[in-house]
């Protein structure tokens, strides 16, 4: 039987359409979905991914404090002999921190994902897959009851392992307290250059947290390594170089840790119903409630009756009493300080919140005993700062540094924080290197 010429056309077109059908879906199948152009951009957005230069490196540090989580974005230039030097910061903070999600992990989710979101905007997405991606948390976490810690810091490891950038297995976790002042230590040395000289140029810092302070410094007297405890001292390789450091954590003697001991409650154990919070270091006729570390406190002023700064000063030397050791050397080094020193010094008009400065342990002492005596009559603006400023005066003393020992305040250095993310993050890829 013959076959119309009309028909074979159509047999013709319908078997053209077939073989165009599986061929387009052969070719779509070796494709990826989410990748039509290799160099387009993971984000949804309809920019170009590629990276500016093959000679940059970044890392990315959670820093999950007491007070707040922050993110710090850090792109390296490689450098010949492998160190790698800074070329430029992204910095973003909110708030809470992680600890008041300590009963609901899963609604720390949405504050993580807004800061992964400043890291996805920063870091070139060809060297997503390649950059390191770290949290390290600090005092507020370690306060926290263990097995509450570890889910939430579980929740952050899988959020970190779902996004696109390199996360190990050691991409999440609390951060040792003499760590956290190596690394604050770094961070400074490396800012003013003296970390690629010679040992004898570093300077030393003070670090005053929430929860924790450090001081860590590198002796150059054998006397100081051979007479501290034997945790004080830690030695490290970085840039070719082997640094002895003296360095400590006190953890608990935080600033708003340290209010809490002082106003006489205990960290983590709420108050008895109808129970008060007495204390002769807030003013008079104070009474209100405080929250620390998840936990409401009622407190209120003493009657009057001795002068406020001297009360005070009594209870701040009682709570300290054998909780800090002096060193001896510091004394004669130059140190930085920063954190809630600072941002007291900004609180009496020493420094202006956005410039550096200097200020002595005096200085903090003369707007102790000011602060103080105003507060006599009239509670003032921020019912805490007579007790802030006596506590730091005190602390500074019990450290081993006279009156009239000047520190330099800094909260950026070259426009980068001064915080231990820096340091922490050169100590992350180094050993990234190494394996």
């Amino acid at each position: 039987m013959r076959i119309p010429k009309l028909a074979s056309v159509f047999l013709l077109v319908v078997c053209l359409v077939v073989y165009l059908t599986y061929v387009k879906k052969h070719v779509d199948s070796m494709t990826p979905s989410d990748s039509k152009d290799p160099n387009q951009s993971r984000n949804g957005k309809d920019e170009l991914c590629h990276s500016e230069e093959s000679n940059f490196l970044y890392g990315i540090m959670f820093d999950a404090g007491s007070t707040g989580t922050r993110v710090h974005v850090f792109k390296f230039k490689k450098t010949p002999n492998g160190a790698p030097k800074l070329a430029h910061e992204t910095f973003k903070a909110i708030k809470p921190g992680l600890s008041p999600y300590a009963d609901d992990p899963e609604k720390c989710t949405a504050g993580i994902q807004e800061l992964l979101n400043v890291a996805k905007e920063n870091v070139p997405c060809d060297l997503w897959k390649s950059t390191p991606l770290v949290l390290k948390a600090t005092a507020g976490l370690r306060l926290l009851p263990g097995e509450k810690a570890k889910q939430l810091l579980d929740k952050v490891k899988d959020i970190f392992q779902a996004s696109p950038f390199l996360s190990r297995e050691d991409c999440v976790s609390i951060m040792d307290g003499s760590d956290e002042g190596i690394s604050a230590w770094i961070t400074v040395n490396v800012l003013i250059g003296s970390l690629h000289g010679q040992e004898q140029n570093t300077v030393g810092i003070l670090d005053l947290g929430g929860g924790s302070t450090q001081i860590t410094f590198a002796p150059r007297d054998d006397k100081t390594i051979q007479t501290s405890p034997i945790d004080f001292i830690t030695s490290f390789q970085m840039f070719n170089n082997t640094f002895s450091v003296y360095s400590h954590s006190y953890l608990g003697l935080g600033l708003m840790s340290a209010r809490l001991a002082i106003l006489g409650g205990l960290e983590g154990m709420p108050l008895e119903e109808g129970n008060t919070l007495v204390s002769p270091c807030l003013a008079p006729d104070y009474e209100e409630q405080w929250e620390h570390a998840e936990v409401v406190y009622t407190i209120k002023g003493q009657k009057a009756g001795e002068p406020l700064y001297e009360s005070c000063y009594s209870k701040v030397e009682k709570m300290l009493y054998r909780k800090v050791k002096k060193a001896e050397e510091a004394k004669d080094m130059d140190f930085y300080a920063f954190s809630y020193y600072y941002d007291r010094a900004v609180d009496i008009g020493i420094i202006d919140e956005k410039t550096e400065g200097n200020i002595k342990v005096e200085d903090y002492e003369a707007a102790a005993k000011k602060v103080c005596k105003s507060m006599e009559t009239d509670q003032g603006e921020n019912p805490f700062l007579c007790l802030d400023l006596t506590y730091i005066a005190a602390l500074l003393q019990e450290l081993g540094f006279p009156k009239d020992k000047v520190f330099k305040l800094a909260r950026k250095i070259d426009n980068v924080e001064t915080s231990w993310a820096l340091g922490a993050t050169f100590h992350y890829i180094e050993s990234l290197h190494k394996h």
